[in-house]
């Protein structure tokens, strides 16, 4: 297993470019004058299977040998790693099985099922998922692909970075992200570190999933409280990864919000951007619109990282039915 890195990133973007999307970098009046800042809104909502977890999926199965495309691949996630996983192995032609939560939104097990993906449930409070799918690895001789803790996911992640500072047309004074396990702002933390270190880059996550918080003021990995719920299904991981943590070590900040918060976020996005995303997706844009994250005078880059949100959830948000 190599270290990930800058060079993996830029490896990783043309490894991806047949089959991933170059999403666009969205900047809109409503929100800018909202927070009283530029915002540039990375709509990751627009991968392929709603996700940016389809950068790393393909990243790795893509790099499969013939023999190992012919035994499968298996992964588990609560949703997005789990389409992400599903549609980049029906694209190279191999099958995925997908070990996910009981409790996962409908919308993300039809997904991965729409994919050709095959789905095994666990129970998130009493079962490992990480033993499960290496158990079922072992069986089947399948090739275990994690969610956030190996080089060729955090690389092909890390593609939403560059594409950004690519995109942008200003430099960006903070750079604001959710993280589970923290493949994502790993990625971009690679990037940022060799290309922008001037920009700020800060973590924000739910207020009962604050694991890279923690872990960043006790300077160690720090799990949070098991047992509280949130509508961010995407952002549960118990703990930051063992690639990641040392990676996102160098974060300049964090923030947390509240499930109210992130449906408040949700209906500005649907009312004012025209933009539908999921809860986990939209912490960064709660943070800013909470005021948790200060944007005033800034240029504030944020990933909108995914939109695969239940239609009755997402339903109850936008018509003020869901309470928090």
């Amino acid at each position: 297993m190599h270290t990930p890195s800058f060079e993996g990133v830029l490896d990783a973007t043309r490894q991806i470019a047949p089959a991933a999307v170059r999403t666009p970098l969205i900047e809109h009046p409503a929100l800018n004058e909202a927070v009283g800042g530029r915002v540039l809104m990375k709509a990751e909502t627009l991968q392929v299977a709603g996700a940016f977890k389809f950068r790393g999926a393909y990243n790795r199965i893509s790099r499969l040998t013939d023999d190992e495309r012919k035994r499968g691949v298996v992964a588990y996630s609560s949703g997005n790693h789990a389409q992400g996983v599903a549609a980049a192995a029906q694209a190279v032609s191999t099958r995925a099985l997908i070990v996910m939560p009981s409790d996962s939104p409908t919308v993300k097990v039809e997904g991965v099922r729409a994919f050709g993906g095959e789905v095994r449930f666990y129970d998130r409070w009493s079962e490992s998922r990480e033993a499960i799918g290496a158990e079922i690895a072992a069986e089947r001789g399948s090739i275990l692909v994690p969610p956030f803790d190996d080089p060729f996911i955090i690389e092909g992640q890390g593609t939403v970075g560059l594409e950004m500072l690519e995109q942008a047309s200003v430099p960006m004074d903070q750079l604001l992200c959710g993280a589970s396990g923290g493949g994502l702002i790993a990625g971009i933390n690679l990037v940022m570190a060799e290309q922008s270190p001037s920009t700020r880059v800060i973590v924000v996550e739910p207020e009962a999933f604050d694991d890279t918080r923690r872990s960043m003021e006790a300077g160690e990995r720090t799990p949070h409280p098991q047992g509280a719920p949130s509508i961010c299904d995407a952002l549960m991981a118990p703990l930051p990864g063992e690639l990641t943590w040392p990676i996102n070590r160098r974060l300049a900040g964090a923030a947390t919000v509240t499930d109210a918060e992130v449906a408040e976020a949700m209906r500005f996005a649907f009312r004012w951007l025209k933009l539908v995303i999921e809860p986990g997706g939209a912490v960064s844009l709660a943070a800013l619109l909470s005021g948790k994250a200060p944007a005033k005078g800034l240029t504030t880059g944020l990933v909108l990282s995914g939109g695969n949100v239940d239609p009755g959830l997402f339903s109850a948000i936008i018509e003020g039915r869901f309470a928090a």
